[in-house]
């Protein structure tokens, strides 16, 4: 059996979600709206109940399509509060239709949510020793989605966003994904350098 990460425990949800997607590098802007979608659902709440609610925000915001999440209007953001699928809060819900219509204006300022997050990407990435539930960069980067209109996104939000898309790799060094996931960030990261 594998070392992995302590946090799955014996779920074999979490688990699934650790050892094949937590801290994988992506730059795709339908799983990075996702993950910020999922992390901004989550606050208040265990992870393990916005994974079990996955399939349900997909049917929900439409696959992640972006263009037509933002047309979402007041009538189906009625029928989403009632949506048992999802989690049934109308600010987090009307946050997800904000940030789609935010990344729509970074599309036309020629940017991208990947550009605006691998900015706060630390090369080194050493592994961390004392877990935080935001860092310095997580900070910056809720006063820069902030700044750019995207809502439920607070430096503890932007943390745990951070570290399921791969912009830190917190997997315990021990953990056997630490160095999968360090060789898929440098490449990640050497890839945005160049071009």
């Amino acid at each position: 059996m594998p070392q992995r990460c302590s946090w799955p425990g014996d779920d074999p949800d979490e688990i699934a979600y650790h050892d094949l997607e937590w801290g994988v590098p992506t730059q795709d802007e339908a799983k990075l709206f996702e993950a910020l979608t999922l992390e901004g659902a989550q606050a208040g709440l265990s992870w393990h109940t916005i994974l079990m609610r996955r399939d349900g925000y997909r049917r929900a915001f439409l696959e992640w399509n972006v263009e037509a999440i933002a047309e979402i209007d007041e009538a189906s953001v009625d029928l989403l509060v009632h949506d048992t699928g999802i989690i049934r809060h109308r600010g987090k819900i009307e946050s997800t239709i904000a940030n789609a219509r935010a990344t729509l204006l970074l599309r036309e300022q020629g940017l991208s949510i990947a550009d605006i997050v691998w900015a706060y990407a630390d090369p080194a990435n050493e592994p961390r020793t004392d877990m935080q539930s935001q860092t310095d960069e997580s900070k910056a980067m809720s006063r820069e989605f902030k700044r750019r209109g995207f809502r439920f996104v607070g430096p503890t939000t932007c943390y745990a966003f951070m570290q399921a898309v791969g912009i830190v790799n917190d997997h315990d060094a021990s953990c056997f994904r630490f160095s999968e996931i360090a060789t898929m960030r440098s490449t990640l990261l050497n890839e945005r350098s160049e071009s």
